[in-house]
C-alpha cells in the first residue's frame, strides 16, 4: 500500500494536531502543519513532494482555497470543514473529497482509499474558484443611493443614535440597520462578539490584544486603532480569540 505524504492546513491547533495524529496512525507521513493561508502560500513557493493537502476552508485572512485558486498547480485537495454547506459545495466536483469536523477514523480511511485509487485529482484554478462561496455583502449609504460593501473588509459595527455604522478601522459607513441584533441576524455564522453594548466585533479581524485595567482588555483592529472590551465580555473575548488562532 502506497504511503501518502500529506500537508495539514488548519488555523485551529487542536484540530490540526488531531488530524495529523490520525494520519500518522494509518501510516501517512505528515510533511508539515500550517496555520493559515499565507503560510500555505509561502510553502507552495518551494518544490514539495506531497500527495494531498488537507485544507480547512475557513481561516483568518486569505483562505487556503483562495490561495490555491491563484497558483498554477497544486496537489489534490481534501477540504476539512465544520460546516456541511461548504462540504456539499465542494463535493459537487467529483474529483474532490471533504471531511467534516470532528474527523473520525472510518471517514478518513475512505478518503485515503479514494486518494490511493486516484479518484481525487488536482484541481485547476478555475475549478477552485468555482468552489469559493460568493462574498457576503450588505448595503451602505452613498449620497442619495447605496453601494454594496463586502463583510470581509469590516472590522466591527458600532451603534450610535439608533444608527448602525460599519467600520473599517477608523473609516465608518452608514448602514440600513438600526440595532446591532439585525447585523448578527444577517450574518449568523460570522462569529461576531458584542464587546460593548454599542460595539459588535469581528474576532477574525483582531491583530493584537493587551490588558488595561483589572479584568479588561483592548483589541487592536488596525494600526493604532483599539477597541475596549467590557469587563463582562473580556473572558469570552479572550477565549474566542484563542479559537481563531490569535
Amino acid at each position: 500500500m502506497k504511503r501518502l505524504n500529506a500537508l495539514v492546513v488548519d488555523d485551529e491547533p487542536l484540530a490540526r494536531e488531531r488530524l495529523s495524529r490520525l494520519l500518522q496512525e494509518v501510516d501517512c507521513r505528515v510533511v508539515a502543519e500550517l496555520g493559515d493561508g499565507m503560510a500555505l502560500l509561502q510553502w507552495l513557493k518551494q518544490p514539495q513532494e506531497v500527495d494531498v493537502i488537507f485544507l480547512d476552508i475557513e481561516m483568518p485572512g486569505p483562505s487556503g482555497m483562495e490561495v490555491l485558486a491563484e497558483v498554477p498547480a497544486s496537489p489534490p485537495v481534501v477540504f476539512v470543514t465544520a460546516h456541511s454547506t461548504y462540504a456539499v459545495r465542494a463535493f459537487e466536483l467529483a474529483a474532490v473529497d471533504y471531511l467534516l469536523k470532528p474527523v473520525f477514523e472510518d471517514r478518513l480511511a475512505k478518503c485515503l482509499q479514494r486518494l490511493r485509487d486516484q479518484l481525487i485529482r488536482p484541481l485547476n484554478p478555475t475549478e477552485l474558484r468555482s468552489l469559493l462561496p460568493p462574498p457576503l455583502r450588505f448595503p451602505i449609504r452613498a449620497g442619495d443611493g447605496e453601494i454594496f460593501m463586502e463583510l470581509e473588509l469590516i472590522t466591527h459595527f458600532e451603534l450610535e443614535n439608533e444608527r448602525v455604522w460599519a467600520c473599517r478601522g477608523l473609516n465608518r459607513y452608514l448602514t440600513r440597520w438600526t440595532v446591532l441584533s439585525e447585523v448578527e441576524e444577517a450574518f449568523p455564522e460570522d462569529g461576531m462578539l458584542r464587546i460593548q453594548r454599542h460595539l459588535l466585533l469581528r474576532p477574525r479581524m483582531v491583530k493584537g490584544i493587551r490588558s488595561t485595567t483589572v479584568g479588561r482588555i483592548k483589541v487592536l483592529i488596525a494600526p493604532k486603532v483599539e477597541l475596549l472590551v467590557s469587563r463582562a465580555m473580556t473572558p469570552r473575548t479572550r477565549e474566542c480569540l484563542r479559537s481563531v488562532s490569535f
